[in-house]
């Protein structure tokens, strides 16, 4: 683990009113904790910037899994990038709706690719990226 290095922040009243809130809220121990994590997210988001680098995370969708060759497609797509598919999960919401989990990690353009493949797949009804890091920088 990194040494931790101390500094001062200069912040308005009404501000630090506003993040002590959010830092009760969310359950934080102190402002360090609530600040490096914040500090965090804002890194992983530049590094999805970074098409060339790889990072992890999970694309969910919801289909329905009566629809015509949607199951087909969705199987050929996933062998299409199973170099950067880690996992997958099938959960059955209901008789027909399905929530597939997909856990990534590769580059992160590849990763994008496979997104929009999923999106642009005829009967998925949503599909949601969260994007997550190897964690070598941070």
């Amino acid at each position: 683990m990194n040494s931790i290095k101390r500094f001062g922040v200069s912040i308005e009243n009404n501000l630090i009113d506003k993040f002590d809130k959010y830092i009760k809220s969310k359950n934080y121990t102190n402002r360090s904790e609530a600040l490096r994590d914040l500090i965090r997210k804002e890194l992983v988001g530049e590094e999805w910037l970074q098409l060339d680098k790889n990072a992890a995370g999970a694309i969910v969708l919801v289909y329905d899994h009566h629809k015509r060759e949607l199951a087909d497609s969705l199987i050929d797509i996933q062998h299409d990038y199973h170099k950067i598919i880690v996992s997958t999960q099938h959960i059955h919401l209901d008789r027909r709706i399905c929530l597939e989990i997909v856990v990534v990690k590769g580059k992160i353009n590849e990763i994008y690719q496979l997104e929009s493949r999923l999106k642009s797949t005829k009967g998925v009804k949503h599909v949601s990226l969260s994007k997550s890091t190897l964690a070598e920088d941070i």
